[in-house]
């Protein structure tokens, strides 16, 4: 089994972005499963090339993006992706679009096709905050999401995708009071323990209430 697993470079205002930082410092291998890393650019569409590139060259049987979302106290595999780009700030290309579609031919919505609630279950065995989200935004984290499902729909039905959001890294609050953040260690704890879920619940359906693992 191959895990195509992506994490954002930096954009905004910070210098650092933890998504890359964690995705460079997971294992090669979790559970019999090769893990493929890629840096993708925060900017809308190009994220989606690149990431379309990787997967022709290497095949994988799942993909896991995962995205900043400062703010959060936890890793937050999402639920759904939206047919909608809405960016309340410009991406590293400057690009800023308003109230587009992502797809004109593509659903209102995607559905994960990740083990979310399994995911959340291992995270937190881990020891890491966890908890499902029903929203990823309107910036790219959502349009890397929407693409990557509208991908496995239109173009590659025998991979499976899905997106995880977490917090900011405790140097990126130094000036944002009251706001929440996770040391890279944890982070990375928590992303192997995700990956293992998808690895153990691979033909499995998903837990239908988050605890309780079953084999």
């Amino acid at each position: 089994m191959k895990i195509l697993v992506t994490g954002f470079d930096p954009f905004g205002d910070d210098i650092i972005n933890p998504s890359i930082e964690a995705v460079k410092r997971l294992p090669d291998e979790i559970h019999g499963a090769e893990i493929i890393k890629l840096e993708i650019p925060t900017i809308f569409n190009k994220s989606a090339e690149v990431e379309k590139a990787a997967i022709e060259q290497h095949h994988p049987d799942y993909v896991l993006n995962i995205g900043q979302a400062g703010g959060r106290f936890a890793l937050t595999p999402e639920r759904v992706a939206i047919n909608e780009d809405d960016a309340r700030i410009s991406d590293n290309d400057g690009q800023q679009p308003i109230d587009e579609p992502i797809k004109e031919d593509g659903e209102s919505a995607y559905f994960s096709q990740l083990p979310i609630k399994a995911m959340v279950t291992y995270m937190k065995e881990a020891n890491v905050p966890a908890e499902v989200s029903n929203t990823a935004g309107t910036f790219v984290c959502n349009h890397i999401m929407y693409h990557s499902l509208y991908m496995t729909h239109h173009d590659y039905p025998g991979i499976k995708a899905g997106f995880m959001h977490i917090p900011f890294l405790p140097e990126q609050v130094t000036n944002r009071p009251n706001t929440p953040s996770m040391a890279l260690d944890d982070i990375v704890r928590g992303i192997e323990a995700a990956l293992a879920a998808i690895v153990d619940f691979d033909g499995k359906e998903d837990l239908k209430v988050i605890g309780g693992k079953t084999h």
